[in-house]
Order: C-alpha cells, then structure tokens, then sequence
C-alpha cells in the first residue's frame, strides 16, 4: 500500500505543478481512501513539493504524519507547527464539498487563493492503477458467484422486494460492503437493483440506467413489491462492493418462458455488447461506442425500447471504481477517448412493456490492444422456474 500510495501522491504532485498549485487538501471519503488508504474524520494535505501530512479530527493510525485539530480554522496555525508553508494555491474539493464546508476552508486559508479540484481528481482516478485493478478483479469475481446462486434464492410466489433481500443476504455473506457508493448530489441507491415486470417502465430521479418505482417516495428507485408471475423478466443489478473498488453487472432471469421480442431483445443486447468489445481500443470515442449502440438497436426497431421507455437513459456506460459512475460516461456528447487503465461499465439495456428489462452489463479494464472483459459469467436468461 505504501507504493501504491506514493505511485497516486506522485501523479496528483504532476498535475498541480502543471495547474500553478502548490497544495491540495481533500476531506471526502473517497478522495481520502484514494490518497491515504483508508476513511479518516479530518484532512489530507499534499504539497507540490515535500512529504504529505494529515490533520485528524478523530485519532486513527494510517502510516502518515499527522496532526490533531477540532475544527477547518485550526488548520493555518497547525501548519505552522508541522513546519508546513502555507500554499500561495490551494486546491479543495469544489465539486463535492458542502457549499458551508468549502466557504470555511476558504476563509482559514484567507492569505491562500482557492482553486476547485474535485474535477483534476476525477480524471486522475479515472486511470487505475494495477493495485486498483486487481480490487476491481476480486469484486467482480465475488459478484459472479453470487449471481450464480440466484436462481437458488426463488420460490414461487414470491415478490421483488422477497427475491432481493435473499439476494442481499448471499452478497452479505460473500463479503459484500454492504453500501453502494454513488458519486452526486441525491444519488442515494442501497445495494443495487432488482427490476421484475412492468416495474422495469417506472421512470426515477435519480440519473441511472433503468428506474422502478421502489418501496416509497423517499427512495423512488428498484423494486416495487411487484409478484413474480410467469412470463416475467426480472433484471438483477446489485452491487459488485466486495472490496473498495466496485464491478457493475446486469443479468437477467425470467419466471417461465419470456415472449419473442423480449428474447429478440436481449440477443440484440448481447450483439451491441459483442461489437463493442471488437471496436474498443485505446483513442477510440466513447461518443462513437454510444452512437454505436444506439444505431444497432435503431437497426433492430428497438430504438424506442433502449435504455427505457417513458423515460430513456442517454447513456450506454459509465467508469466505475471508488465511486459506481466515474469517469468517462459513454454519452453522445462525450469529449473522451479511451486510455489503458481505464475501467468502464457497458450496458445497453431494453425495456419490454408488460415483460421486463433484458440485457446484460458487464465492466471493462481498457488495456494497450483492446478490453478486457472482468465479469465473467453466462449472459444467457437464465430460468428461475
């Protein structure tokens, strides 16, 4: 870990040089485990030039200097003690920090000018490093016995919500975190979700790939308490959280024989999957992979159908690592290419009125020829009954 932190310090030093900075301060969960391994309650503070330092409001052993404080304003003078400049820039997390947070730090840092970093930050955990990989290896790995143990957690008569805490109970079980984390202002989601039935066409707030109207409007996203019945589609996309770093996959099971167009469908899913893999490269546009997708299922005659149908996801993909939907997004307006050591989730995903969702999901590792394909798992409908 102590090379793999100082292999992320190294590249984050590169990119503030370039930027004019001369120290960045982070405090969200997520940038913390990025440069210290592991969530603290307090700061972490990296300078361009020199050893790192972490300034903790709770004690916690981490293998870094560090420096107790109770509050943002004690920072200055905590610097001074450690034998730390003040930076003339300094970089905060602007994209994630509460507005009251970032106007604190601001003002304890008076004589420093604020420069947002949260977007720098973004695009440097893009790019995993081979220790993050692995991560995301084991995940996904964990994920795929899991999924495979699906069909023993039915009973007839069941309901969504039934189906899904039995699912739940396994990921629990085989070393699940237990919290899906989602980066966003109101990205709340649990351990993922279980799409069945008509359920699948319920539009959400909440800016992922399918909807569902959930248990209450608190949390309108998922399963709905719909009963499993014969002909039925039912889309699993629970959590690949075994480890810091996440898998995203999508199988679908169905309750007895599902109709033609939805079989249609989800052949045409595993077809646009299938295309992709043979195109992506790194330098090839991830606005080109979602142009791709949509005009092979237009192809299909099931533009109508994809990603949605009241309401229709305008997204074939998305990174995937600490958080479930990092960078790049496969988006028809997307500035992206692909680079080695990117990690993206593809799902090109069909909703059939009064049937369900088809279509698979599965994440990628781009590497120097092509991609790399890390949930390994049958993609056919697999029967419950």
């Amino acid at each position: 870990m102590e090379n793999e932190l100082e292999l992320k310090w190294d590249r984050l030093r590169r990119a503030m040089v370039a930027e004019g900075v001369d120290g960045c301060l982070v405090t969200t969960n997520r940038n913390l485990y990025w440069l210290t391994g592991r969530v603290v309650n307090g700061y972490f503070y990296l300078p361009a030039e020199g050893a790192p330092r972490l300034f903790l409001k709770r004690p916690a052993e981490t293998g870094i200097a560090s420096t107790a404080i109770r509050k943002p304003e004690q920072l200055p003078e905590a610097f001074a003690q450690a034998g730390l400049p003040l930076p003339r820039r300094l970089m905060l997390e602007d994209g994630t920090l509460p507005y009251n947070e970032y106007v604190r730090l601001q003002r304890s840092f008076a004589a420093s000018e604020t420069v947002g970093g949260s977007q720098l930050l973004r695009r440097l955990r893009m790019i995993k490093t081979p220790w993050e990989i692995e991560q995301m290896r084991l995940s996904a790995r964990r994920q795929a016995e899991v999924y495979r143990m699906i069909p023993s957690c039915y009973r007839p008569g069941m309901t969504d919500l039934e189906l899904q805490i039995e699912i739940e109970r396994l990921m629990r079980l085989h070393g699940s975190c237990g919290v899906f984390h989602a980066d966003g202002i109101n990205m709340e989601i649990f351990m993922g979700s279980l799409l069945a039935g008509a359920n699948a066409e319920e539009p959400s707030p909440f800016d992922f790939a399918l909807g569902g109207a959930g248990q209450d409007a608190c949390l309108p996203l998922g399963a709905n308490g719909t009963r499993l019945e014969e002909g039925m589609a039912v889309m699993v996309d629970m959590a690949g959280n075994y480890t810091a770093y996440q898998s995203d996959m999508t199988r679908v099971f169905a309750v007895g024989q599902l109709p033609g167009e939805a079989l249609r469908a989800h052949a045409v899913s595993c077809d646009v999957t299938a295309r992709m893999e043979r195109t992506a490269r790194p330098g090839v546009s991830c606005a080109q992979l979602y142009r791709d997708a949509l005009d092979r299922a237009a192809e299909a005659g099931l533009a109508a159908n994809f990603m949605g149908t009241r309401l229709q996801a305008k997204f074939v993909g998305h990174g995937i690592g600490l958080d479930v939907n990092e960078l790049p997004v496969l988006t028809p307006r997307s500035q992206d290419v692909l680079q080695p050591g990117m990690t993206f989730a593809f799902e090109p995903k069909f909703v059939i009125p009064g049937v369900g969702a088809v279509g698979i999901e599965n994440t990628y590792l781009v590497t120097d020829e092509g991609v790399e394909k890390l949930t390994l798992l049958e993609e056919a409908i697999v029967p419950l009954t």
